[in-house]
């Protein structure tokens, strides 16, 4: 049995996320992720990066495509986010 995620809304996780950064996965060599910081560089939640990508389509622009991963991410932030 899976437990359900509760994401926080939107409102809360623009005033909480300082920066949303592409990097490398320390644990799998060659895979990307979006690792997300709070305001006060705390690690505080990350993407696959490919899931996201394919979630929000091919976007050629590349302000518009940060915009949507941003978009994307702002509206995926667990609650348990909380408790760091």
């Amino acid at each position: 049995m899976s437990e359900e995620i509760i994401f926080i809304p939107y409102e809360e996780a623009a005033n909480l996320v300082g920066a949303i950064q592409e990097e490398e996965d320390i644990e799998e060599n060659g895979h990307r992720i979006l690792t997300v910081y709070s305001k006060d560089d705390k690690e505080l939640c990350w993407f696959d990066f490919n899931e996201v990508m394919e979630d929000i389509g091919e976007i050629k622009e590349r302000s518009a495509r940060q915009e949507a991963v941003q978009n994307y991410i702002l509206h995926r932030i667990p609650d348990w986010v909380r408790e760091l």
